[in-house]
């Protein structure tokens, strides 16, 4: 683990520290992450027993119910011999087990990691070996899904899959526990990268708390909240998706895959469950906003909030969400799975519709944000208005990567600028921002900068202009080829025929000759990661099996 790491210093250039803290953007508030949210649920289910919790197709769990699911998830892991600290693998469905599971764990002060049902089984073993996870815990086979890479995969890695038995809840609820828990390790995702193999970001429970916290603050989040849990267990918005209602006596309304991959049901379903909060990709935003704007009357009465998370929203897809639903606020958040999921989140104004990029926003409660420039080895403040790398300090930043020194060494850093950070560490995000009137403005990916025709360019950039055209709804830009035979291919998807000269057109206005893309691909859907993201290798994977046709 990470815990009693030497972090590395930040080599800066004299000053920095003074400049970039008077220049950084930052949020306090006091609010409690030292208690479990099992402690809360248990507080609700004193006060109403029998108010909804979870719901998950025609089956609904009051929040005693939960407690004594819990119960009986925490019972198993006992008996296995499962002790605060260590790490346990969970593979399973998004479904009411979930967080029943994530509570059992947090119960005994253990660290929970989700296993992807789609992982291949050489993925899943090179995560539970280098995870050193005590135990497989499969709550897969409850609902008849087959989990079978995963068990073998722990199989060959040695290590024990336990399935969780259904039936009857525990007879009693678990013992109460209002320790201070903030500094335990509560859980680990794997990201999910288009190259290498992925690294496991982990994140304390103070870091977690505090998330679920500014989305309650943010949000306004009360018991008659309903917030559709809609992502994948591996992406991090899964945690606060699942958890924050929980703190505040609201409603978790469970909404699986046969549900996500059609915006049809996916409308009828945030509709028939009266869903107030739902946070949703880019390109789903853009289905339920397509959706919406197909039907009369309009459904999603009861939605307060739609959130964009993961990637880039551009401002096509902002303007139709606000168009379709002029009740609903449209939030912008950003954040890494590094630290505690979103460290920003911006309401998008009809104002920010005319940018070519929209901000990303404020940071969140307890998060404090610098902008560094690097120059022979050492960084400085970025001054105001210029771009600059995004650094995250504060409550949120996490542990580093679990059991991977190396990679923790590049990213996590000691804080130089607030030595009464709860942490003391710092997070390079890697991404290029611009902060204007206390506001962040996202710039792109540092490692998204290439070399074409001599010429370093920004692809972000690129795929922000191409998704401004208003019958664009996927973009994506790639390199082909290698030196002087490199080239840029733009790859699209449209919602309505346009020409792909019309498209050539609209970019050339906007961006140097240089970057403009020698290449046109048109799909009609472009391909995603199991987290609803871009599929980057995929796209190059295509264009490099063309060239060898």
């Amino acid at each position: 683990m990470t815990a009693g790491h030497d972090w590395a210093e930040l080599p800066l250039v004299p000053g920095t520290v003074e400049r970039a803290t008077s220049l950084a953007l930052t949020s306090a508030k006091e609010v409690d992450t030292a208690t479990g949210v099992l402690e809360y649920v248990a507080r609700h289910a004193e006060r109403a027993p029998d108010s909804p919790a979870l719901t998950e197709g025609g089956r609904t769990l009051g929040y005693r119910a939960l407690l004594l699911r819990v119960a009986a998830i925490r019972a198993v892991l006992l008996d296995e011999g499962v002790g605060a600290g260590e790490t346990v693998a969970c593979v399973g469905p998004r479904s009411a087990e979930t967080p029943a599971v994530f509570l059992a764990l947090e119960s005994i002060g253990a660290s929970y990691l989700p296993i992807d049902l789609d992982w291949p089984q050489e993925r899943v073993r090179d995560v539970l070996e280098r995870s050193r996870a005590a135990l497989l815990l499969d709550y897969a086979t409850l609902t008849g899904t087959p989990a079978g890479p995963a068990r073998a995969a722990a199989e060959a890695a040695r290590v024990k899959a336990v399935p969780l038995p259904a039936g009857p809840a525990a007879g009693d609820v678990p013992p109460r526990n209002t320790s201070d828990r903030s500094d335990e390790t509560r859980y680990t995702i794997f990201t999910s990268g288009t190259t290498g193999r992925p690294k496991g970001a982990t994140v304390e429970h103070r870091g977690m708390l505090n998330h679920l916290w500014a989305k309650v603050v943010d949000l306004s989040l009360g018991p008659d909240d309903v917030v559709a849990f809609t992502a994948p267990l591996v992406f991090d918005i899964s945690i606060w998706q699942m958890l924050c209602p929980l703190l505040v006596g609201a409603h978790v309304v469970v909404l699986d895959d046969t549900v996500m991959r059609f915006p049809r049901r996916l409308v009828k379903a945030v509709d028939g469950h009266r869903v107030t909060v739902v946070e949703l990709v880019p390109t789903v935003v853009g289905w339920l906003v397509d959706e919406t704007l197909r039907r009369d009357p309009a459904p999603l009465r009861d939605l307060r909030w739609l959130m964009s998370t993961g990637e880039e929203l551009h401002p096509p897809v902002a303007e139709r969400a606000m168009t379709a639903l002029p009740r609903v606020t449209l939030v912008n958040a950003y954040g890494p799975t590094e630290c505690s999921d979103d460290v920003t989140h911006h309401v998008v104004t009809q104002a920010d519709l005319e940018r070519v990029r929209l901000p990303v926003g404020s940071p969140v409660i307890n998060t404090a944000l610098y902008l560094l420039v690097e120059g022979n080895g050492s960084w400085r403040s970025a001054e105001p208005g210029e771009p600059g790398e995004l650094f995250v300090g504060g409550t949120g930043v996490g542990l580093g990567y679990l059991n991977d020194s190396e990679n923790t060494a590049r990213s996590f850093f000691r804080d130089p600028f607030d030595p009464g950070s709860p942490t003391g560490r710092l997070y390079r995000t890697g991404d290029l921002a611009r902060f204007d009137e206390g506001v962040v403005h996202y710039l792109g990916r540092g490692d998204r900068q290439v070399k074409v025709a001599g010429v370093r360019m920004e692809l972000d950039e690129i795929e922000a202009v191409l998704g401004r055209h208003p019958a664009v709804t996927q973009c994506a830009v790639t390199v082909s080829g290698d030196g002087e035979r490199s080239q840029l291919v733009a790859h699209y998807s449209l919602r309505v025929p346009v020409a792909p000269e019309e498209l050539q057109l609209a970019v050339r206005a906007a961006v140097p000759p240089a970057m403009a893309p020698r290449r046109w691909r048109e799909w009609e859907a472009l391909p995603l990661t199991p987290n609803g993201k871009v599929d980057h290798r995929s796209l190059r994977a295509a264009v490099s099996e063309e060239e060898t046709r």
